[in-house]
């Protein structure tokens, strides 16, 4: 025997020992046999979800025609039909006829096969027509075998999906060659088959052998052997409870593999933000090179980095939620696949540590901080090698657009903060927006107050764009307007193309004024203090005030139910009285003084607990840019100013990857500022929701924007008139 044969070294033996040869056939085999098997998964995986979709989605049709009564079944047919034989036999509900089979139906007194044959014909047509206008959510349901079915296809499904990704390649030209050399090989493989076989065929075994042993080192030595037993446990070790905990803190990537199977019965006129349909075409028409991505793109997601290649100064203005720094990097992962080189996000400082992670996160792209303590060695590592480099507002002025790298990409994230042009962080802004190859505004409110602040943001992008936007347009058609900023401009809303998006339950919890928040209150109208009168109802006292004991038991109730809260409020003085009243239930605070890296770890700290915890915020420094999707309650304490501010609050819970129903909880009081607040949050909503939702404008009025000072003055007098005609508490 050669001295080199069945060592994996790739020498070429004149002849192999038979343990030898036994030993290499065995460890060929087995990678054969866990390849094959990932070969099969890799067509058997996209039906089993599909199968498990059908089985989870005819599951919950099933479960409302369990509630609608038999007699529904003569509004559909279209024979005269008697059911109520059917009715006294104990068939109550649509859904215990559809499960019937003919013979039970015959069996009732009255009913024939003909008849039998109609009421069946009937219940399917209830069942298709339930069915197509089904909202399909996975159920939160662990102990539902068809919810748990899906999860598991859907996780399997990723996981095969992920490894072909890498691997697919090499295994579909590796398991044939593994198969084929190894049976040529098998005659060294035991004595009797040695014995027999002629000379020329131990030749040709031998030299097989040696062929092999290289195939069966490279899989080794490369990684992909240890990729497929990952790969093998994942499919066949991963428990129940494993599964859950993974949907639970990933459902948005579920959903994404779920949507590219099945049709989840998204509006693609919605998805497509209701542009012109030559616009549309254009952005179908657009390659996207998703080949240094890590995830998975939502239909919708995939349409909005397309059309910000196509159209390349924009504003993606979806609601928040929606993933749009996903799509950002997906334009910036197309353009390195074209080699291009230098990415540039400007943001603000509070979201600077999520960008770093989510890029990380999502594609094979470099980081580079250009902010913070590294600010120099980043910058240099930026310039020479490229990169996403991340940047703060206010340490833009550090980079001169002037002599370094031009990006092929500027990201302004939060883009509404330069919508005032005079401000010298929008003059920083506006000089890099003009040395970008493409620019990407980004924000959930393009439009907080007033169209002007719309129309600005426009015009660093496409200024001929911004001059011929005109407040009045809408009424010459909401059409009319679309077609004006359809190439700047895409907005999608949550509930347009998340169909998986849980119910959203706001509550406003009414208090009244106990004897030291009220007579906080009182004290702040007199002597005319706008932000007292806010937090006059969280006054420290010798007794809990109504809205901190409403906190409490709020708080109570989740933590029964096994819920994790978020509680926001402006003032920092109301967010030491809650985390004081909460003890070692609350985790934070998060302020305005907390460096952003340390909010996202708090976030961490409190998504990975595994007690329910209630994560207390000032609203200004949490209610932006951090994802808390696992809180599933949302507590304010008071209404807000800015109608955008108490939205992109809840939207840190109630977004794209949550799984529960999000109840939101406005604690008020009568008879207060409260009251004035919401009269006025009113007004703005419907001021924005006519400007800025979903890339239209509708009917405009001439409406102004009304300062948040004059706001204040005008509830402060109002307030003191009101007092006034009440007698002294």
């Amino acid at each position: 025997m050669h001295s080199g044969a069945g060592t994996g070294t790739g020498a070429a033996p004149t002849t192999w020992s038979r343990g030898a040869a036994r030993d290499l056939l065995a460890r060929a085999r087995e990678r054969h046999a866990l390849g094959t098997e990932a070969l099969t998964e890799r067509a058997a995986a996209p039906e089993r979800v599909r199968a498990a979709y059908r089985g989870a989605r005819d599951d919950l049709v099933r479960a409302q025609l369990a509630e609608v009564p038999v007699d529904r079944i003569r509004e559909v047919s279209t024979g005269r039909l008697r059911v109520g034989p059917v009715e006294a036999a104990g068939f109550r509900t649509v859904a215990q006829v559809l499960d019937a089979s003919t013979a039970q139906l015959v069996a009732v007194d009255g009913v024939g096969s003909r008849t039998a044959g109609l009421l069946q014909d009937a219940a399917r047509q209830i069942f298709d027509a339930v069915d197509a206008s089904l909202t399909f959510r996975i159920a939160h349901a662990p102990h539902d075998p068809h919810a748990t079915g899906l999860v598991r296809a859907l996780h399997a499904h990723e996981q095969v999906t992920r490894f072909f990704a890498a691997w697919g390649e090499r295994l579909d030209v590796d398991v044939p060659r593994l198969a084929e050399l190894a049976g040529a090989g098998a005659v060294r493989g035991t004595l009797v088959r040695r014995l027999v076989a002629g000379r020329a065929r131990t030749r040709a075994a031998d030299a097989a052998l040696t062929a092999l042993a290289p195939v069966v080192d490279g899989l080794d030595a490369s990684g992909v052997t240890d990729a497929l037993r990952r790969l093998d446990a994942a499919l066949s070790s991963t428990s129940d409870a494993e599964l859950w905990r993974d949907y639970e803190a990933r459902a948005a990537a579920y959903y994404a593999a779920l949507g590219e199977l099945v049709d989840l019965g998204v509006d693609v006129e919605a998805a497509e933000g209701y542009l012109p349909e030559e616009v549309v075409q254009k952005v179908t028409d657009q390659e996207l090179d998703t080949s240094l991505l890590r995830s998975s793109l939502r239909g919708y997601q995939a349409f909005g980095a397309r059309y910000a290649l196509v159209q390349r100064r924009t504003i993606l203005g979806d609601e928040m939620g929606l993933g749009k720094t996903v799509q950002a990097i997906a334009v910036m992962a197309h353009l390195a696949a074209r080699r291009r080189t230098h990415f540039l996000v400007v943001c603000p400082a509070s979201v600077a540590t999520g960008w770093a992670r989510e890029v990380t996160t999502h594609s094979e792209l470099p980081v580079r901080v250009l902010h913070g303590d590294d600010r120099d060695a980043g910058i240099r590592t930026w310039v020479a090698d490229g990169g996403v480099g991340i940047v703060t507002f206010p340490q833009l002025g550090h980079l001169a657009a002037a002599g370094l790298p031009r990006p092929a990409l500027l990201v302004v994230d939060e883009a509404h903060y330069v919508k005032n042009p005079r401000a010298q962080r929008s003059e920083r802004t506006a000089a890099w927006t003009r040395s970008a190859e493409r620019v990407l505004f980004m924000t959930g409110t393009p439009m907080e107050n007033s169209v002007e602040e719309f129309r600005s943001l426009v015009g660093y992008l496409k200024p001929d764009v911004a001059d011929e936007i005109d407040p009045a347009a809408g009424l010459a058609g909401a059409a009319a307007f679309r077609r004006s900023v359809a190439t700047v401009y895409l907005r999608r809303n949550q509930e347009d193309v998340l169909t998986e998006l849980p119910e959203l339950v706001q509550v406003d919890e009414w208090e009244k004024f106990g004897r030291y928040d009220g007579a906080a209150y009182r004290r702040a109208v007199l002597k005319r203090s706008f932000a007292d009168m806010r937090r006059a109802a969280f006054v420290r006292a010798p007794e809990p005030t109504a809205k901190l004991v409403r906190l409490r038991e709020i708080v109570d109730e989740a933590m029964d139910n096994d819920r994790k809260v978020v509680v926001f409020s402006f003032f920092r003085d109301v967010i030491e009285t809650v985390v004081e009243e909460l003890g070692p239930l609350a985790v934070g605070p998060i302020t305005g003084s907390v460096p952003a890296s340390r909010r996202q770890e708090l976030v961490d700290e409190f998504t990975h607990s595994p007690e329910p915890k209630v994560l207390v915020s000032q609203i200004e420094a949490g209610g932006v840019g951090l994802n808390i999707q696992a809180a599933s309650v949302v507590v304010l304490c008071e209404p807000q100013v800015k109608p955008t501010v108490e939205a992109q609050a809840v939207a840190r819970a109630h977004r794209m990857g949550q799984v529960r129903t999000v109840q939101v909880h406005r604690l008020l009081v009568e008879d207060s500022i409260d009251e004035r607040l919401l009269q006025i949050l009113g007004t703005k909503a419907e001021l924005f929701a006519e400007y800025a939702g979903r890339s239209t404008v509708g009917a405009a009025p001439g409406a102004a924007d009304v300062a948040d000072a004059e706001i204040a003055r005008r509830i402060v007098e109002q307030e003191r008139a009101r007092l006034d005609e009440e007698p002294a508490a």
